[in-house]
């Protein structure tokens, strides 16, 4: 076992260590203090769509015990608590009367965090749009990125003089792939003409926000979070090496080319152009402001391979073979060394901004067992990632700062409840929190930073 006190010394003094939540899957009280559905609530009502036809009514009950989990994250000795911001209790209808009794939630979480000296980054959005808005297409509306556009004004005017950063989206690939294509996430779409519309207006709705984040809470540094892809080739075969190609520009260049250089990948737009949405004159400037910091979430690499199959649609790749045979209990591969090759090619390709490791952590299914949690695994993930952290640092690269996913055990989107990813276990019966062996290392190697550094105003 890496010994948190040797690896913490390979960090420097300002470096920020955290932990990371989203609303959805853990606040609970979906239906409480005038809340109205997101298109998550819908989505895990509807049979074949989760595991167990599992829903976020209760989760891990955050919006009542918000006090003793803000505690919790104080005790496990972090600067910083990433979290995400409901739309649905905000503009519980999307667009039309703001919902105070919502803010008032957020506010109190927010100086419940200033109250114990822990930096609250905030994500506007997080997957859970208000249900309303499928009512005129929900993401492939152009509609819907303007009342995001709104939707972060009212955020940042109440919370923006306490926030010490804020990120439009988080991972905008699940939400247009994922959702629009694959059908593996809400709305559970499986259609190419309607993830493309996704894919444009939630590149707008990001240019939207940042462009109100700015005009309301300039001094609060904006970013955005992305889950880009380390496309590897299964090969060193031409073919496959075109293919790995393709499948960033599919995977990660559509949201990084538009944000970091105002266009859209040339190879991508020829082979589907004609069937994305009218892009507007001053769209693309619109997407392409600069951003104050970005974040990366991994998990795993992308293996790829050619697909030579005619007609196939772009990116025409399949799944190649693993090369670490070390998988987490959701079926993913373990492989550490594609995190500092995913930052090194992306830093290589774009001019961007100082990074923060927003997501990163891995999925075993421990159970408590005489009051404890020994879940290695995990802990013997985050020390092989860290290390790498650890060398781009050393390489020169601008890490800012890491947020482990997940603070505790939580609704896992379309796996529902078996499948955790917490530092923390949750009994979801009794809402009992324990902290695992994996907690209790990443606060051994939290708690040699000076807190000082961090303390938030």
């Amino acid at each position: 076992m890496i010994d948190p006190k040797a690896l913490a010394s390979r960090f420097p003094g300002d470096f920020l260590f955290g932990v990371a939540t989203a609303s959805f899957q853990i606040e609970g009280a979906s239906k409480a203090d005038g809340r109205k559905a997101s298109i998550w609530d819908a989505f895990s009502n509807m049979p074949g769509r989760v595991f167990g036809r599992h829903n976020g009514d209760v989760a891990c009950d955050h919006y009542n015990r918000w006090e003793s989990d803000l505690d919790l994250i104080q005790d496990m000795g972090v600067s910083a608590y990433r979290f995400s911001i409901a739309w649905p209790r905000i503009v519980p209808e999307g667009t039309g009367p703001i919902n105070e009794k919502g803010l008032d939630f957020y506010d109190r979480l927010v100086d419940g965090l200033k109250a114990r000296g822990i930096m609250a980054y905030a994500t506007l959005y997080h997957w859970d749009l208000p249900l309303s808005l499928m009512g005129e297409g929900g993401w492939t509306a152009r509609s819907t990125a303007q009342a995001f556009q709104r939707y972060t004004k009212v955020v940042m005017e109440r919370l923006g003089d306490r926030l010490d950063a804020v990120a439009t989206f988080n991972e905008p690939w699940c939400s247009v792939w994922l959702s629009h294509l694959y059908g593996i996430h809400a709305p559970g779409e499986r259609n190419m003409d309607a993830a493309l519309h996704a894919l444009h207006y939630t590149n707008l709705a990001h240019g939207l926000s940042v462009q109100a984040i700015r005009d309301v809470s300039p001094k609060v540094p904006v970013g955005l979070v992305l889950n880009a892809h380390e496309t590897l080739p299964g090969s060193e075969s031409d073919a496959d090496r075109a293919a790995s190609e393709r499948a960033h520009q599919f995977h990660n260049g559509v949201f990084f080319d538009p944000v970091f250089k105002g266009e859209y990948p040339a190879e991508f737009l020829s082979a589907l152009g004609h069937r994305m949405p009218v892009i507007e004159e001053g769209d693309l400037a619109i997407i392409n402001q600069p951003l104050d910091w970005w974040g990366l979430n991994y998990y795993t690499p992308m293996r790829v391979a050619d697909d030579p199959t005619p007609g196939a649609e772009f990116p025409a790749t399949v799944g190649a073979p693993p090369v670490s045979k070390v998988t987490t209990d959701i079926g993913w591969e373990v492989y550490a060394p594609a995190l500092k090759s995913l930052v090194e090619r992306l830093y290589a390709r774009y001019d961007l901004p100082p990074c923060y490791i927003t997501e990163n952590g891995a999925c075993y299914n421990m159970e408590v067992e005489g009051g404890e949690v020994d879940d290695q695994p995990r802990l013997d993930y985050y020390a092989e990632h860290l290390d790498k952290v650890a060398d781009l640092i050393t390489e020169g690269y601008p890490m800012q700062g890491y947020f482990a996913w997940s603070l505790m055990d939580n609704f896992e989107w379309a796996e529902g409840y078996k499948m955790r990813f917490g530092l923390v276990h949750v009994d979801y019966d009794s809402q009992v929190r324990t902290i695992k062996k994996s907690g209790k290392w990443y606060r051994d190697l939290a708690l040699e930073f000076p807190k000082g550094n961090f303390k938030a105003d």
